[in-house]
């Protein structure tokens, strides 16, 4: 049990978060023009392993600073690791599949295999799916979330954490409805994921999954493993339904894992915002 819980200053709590924040994105400004030459998605893959070795190298130095373990953000693999990696993984791709098959029937579209995928480009997709949720889950779902949870409460640091998420995705080119109703629900869904397993390792999963489910599916405006064919004129209208199915999805998704509480899943003594790590 970790006595910050009682005696954390939440004032210096969420400074501490906010600049880890700033140098985490600064991380990604200054490694970008050093890949950007690279074709892709060698040129990704490469930015996404710096930045995700220098959010680690962050880690380690605001939790010593914060006062709190590895173990005490769920950075620090344990034996439930690759259990809840893999579950992530299961859960994630089941996600995506579901929100692509919910727009294909009730949307004027069309599905078609994409002839010019390679399983060498499927398989470096997943590999960078894999890189970039690492980094945004050390970034955001690690020692930002964990801190500001045992500081000010698990909702409040949701709702901060899913604001900075939200922001992140603004300043990298999303929309607002694409930030703060797209990417920060997933914020949410991905937030409740590492408070109730109490690590990084389910998020992972869950988050890669769905990211390479959305290309895979062709939901991501390019070709995956599957193409998707709007009919011509029903484009503003697909963009709608493709949303709003984004949407019923996750909220589904975020009830489910509020809800359940099989403790032989999560861990003995797991709980959002609990302050044990088994």
């Amino acid at each position: 049990m970790i006595t910050t819980q009682v005696t954390v200053n939440w004032k210096s709590s969420v400074l501490k978060v906010l600049l880890f924040c700033l140098c985490c994105a600064l991380i990604l400004i200054i490694c970008a023009p050093l890949t950007k030459d690279l074709p892709k998605p060698w040129s990704d893959i490469l930015l996404g392993i710096v930045a995700a070795t220098g959010v680690f190298g962050l880690t380690v130095v605001f939790s010593r600073w914060e006062k709190l373990t590895l173990n005490d953000i769920g950075v620090r693999p344990r034996k439930q690791t690759i259990p809840l990696f893999a579950g992530g993984l299961a859960i994630g791709l089941f996600l995506a599949i579901t929100h692509a098959l919910l727009v294909i029937t009730f949307g004027k579209v069309t599905w078609t295999y994409a002839p010019q995928t390679s399983w060498v480009s499927i398989l470096l997709t997943l590999f960078l799916y894999l890189i970039l949720a690492l980094r945004e889950e050390l970034a955001f779902r690690g020692y930002a979330l964990r801190s500001l949870a045992y500081a000010i409460g698990p909702w409040k640091a949701q709702a901060m954490i899913a604001l900075i998420f939200a922001l992140e995705h603004l300043a990298g080119g999303y929309t607002l409805k694409q930030a703060f109703l797209g990417a920060g629900i997933g914020a949410i869904l991905f937030g409740i994921a590492a408070l109730k397993s109490k690590g990084i390792a389910l998020p992972v999963g869950l988050h890669a999954a769905w990211n390479f489910g959305q290309w895979a599916t062709g939901l991501k405006n390019e070709p995956g493993i599957w193409q998707t064919l709007v009919e011509k004129g029903y484009e503003p209208e697909y963009e709608n339904l493709n949303f709003a199915f984004y949407l019923v999805v996750m909220i589904l998704a975020i009830g489910g894992f509020y809800l359940y509480k099989k403790e032989g899943f999560w861990g003995k003594g797991s709980s959002v915002g609990s302050g044990n790590t088994p």
